[in-house]
């Protein structure tokens, strides 16, 4: 619910300021949590948690680099959520640790190292690029008056009201949102497996796969391109998706008399879910700033995400209650499958506005 906001704060008081405090507020939060001791110490650290990645990580780095490039947008967004990706490669050495020490002095250190690393960061972040007599892309005027001459269309800046009045962002937050929601039940996908009799060790390498993919595709589609199609590559992105869901509810299971090798299943679930849903981040992100321009691109963030992240909590919470009700999992993932595939009409409806 924060994240709508932090596109504001970060015009008003620039990135710097802002990441600072999210900073210190991110790695207090870790350090505070492990000393907790009631339910009410560990829900205080969490609400701090919340304001300091949001003011100090994801929608102001995401909002920063968009307002440094145009033409090169996807190419730096890709590069920047590829190595959030490798960081999610060290949970294994967090496990590893937390099993050797113990979580409350791993956790304190991850506080202290968040520390370490965020605040010199924030000393070589800058807002836009024109505060400091530059333009995006480092080009000088006369390449931007050329590019304009020839082939690059501006995007007309798009004020608050005006993103929130129109029917690309919400088409384009629902379509999203609908693909966030379904990765969110990536939660659930261990318990999945191992319900279908798949052994625990398969069920762990999958996240191994998915990680790989995650982090491949985030830089393949920064690579891709600028001549494709934008909404052509993310409906691609969503039907990868949606058939890693679908392989995943097919696990274990008998298709018109014909049951399909689970380690067959499992690898195209993990390739297609990590590839379809890492591909689809930076792409996301660009396609705002193509839609609606660079003046409240960290606002636009901000209100996608929020929308994004309410589907993320409910689809977990959904598949669970199915769950519980029919005693399985394959309804929850063939129907988000499903809900995705649908996404991409709506995906490709979308028409620019000028």
């Amino acid at each position: 619910m924060i994240s709508p906001f932090v596109g504001i704060v970060l015009k008003k008081f620039g990135i710097k300021k802002v990441m600072t405090f999210g900073i210190f507020t991110t790695g207090l939060s870790f350090v505070l949590m492990g000393f907790i001791q009631e339910i009410w110490h560990f829900y205080l650290c969490i609400s701090l948690l919340t304001i300091g990645m949001s003011f100090g990580t994801f929608i102001v780095l995401v909002a920063t680099v968009g307002n440094w490039f145009i033409e090169k947008r996807k190419l730096a967004l890709s590069l920047m959520m590829s190595a959030s990706g490798i960081g999610g490669l060290l949970v294994p050495v967090l496990v590893e640790l937390i099993s050797n020490f113990g979580w409350r002095p791993i956790i304190i250190f991850a506080g202290v190292g968040f520390w370490i690393v965020g605040f010199p960061a924030t000393l070589v972040m800058r807002s836009t690029p024109e505060d400091y007599g530059f333009n995006p892309d480092g080009k000088d005027n006369i390449d931007i008056e050329n590019s304009n001459n020839q082939k690059v269309k501006l995007i007309k800046d798009k004020s608050v009201k005006e993103i929130f009045k129109s029917a690309t962002f919400w088409k384009f937050a629902i379509a999203t949102s609908m693909c966030q929601g379904l990765f969110a039940l990536n939660l659930l996908h261990i318990p999945a497996l191992t319900s279908f009799d798949v052994s625990l060790t398969l069920a762990g390498f999958s996240i191994a796969i998915i990680a790989f993919a995650d982090v491949g595709s985030r830089l393949l589609i920064g690579f891709s391109s600028n001549n494709l199609n934008s909404k052509v590559l993310m409906s691609i992105c969503f039907f990868i998706l949606g058939i890693g869901s679908l392989c995943l509810s097919l696990v274990g299971q008998e298709v018109f008399g014909f049951k399909i090798n689970n380690y067959v299943l499992i690898t195209i679930f993990a390739l297609s879910w990590g590839g379809g849903f890492g591909a689809s981040i930076p792409l996301r992100l660009s396609m705002v700033a193509d839609f609606f321009g660079r003046k409240n691109y960290g606002t636009a963030i901000g209100m996608m995400s929020t929308i994004g992240g309410i589907f993320s909590a409910i689809a977990p919470i959904l598949g669970g209650l199915v769950y519980d009700l029919f005693e399985t999992y394959r309804i929850s993932f063939a129907v988000g499958s499903i809900l995705v595939f649908l996404a991409i009409p709506l995906i490709l409806s979308i028409k620019t506005e000028n």
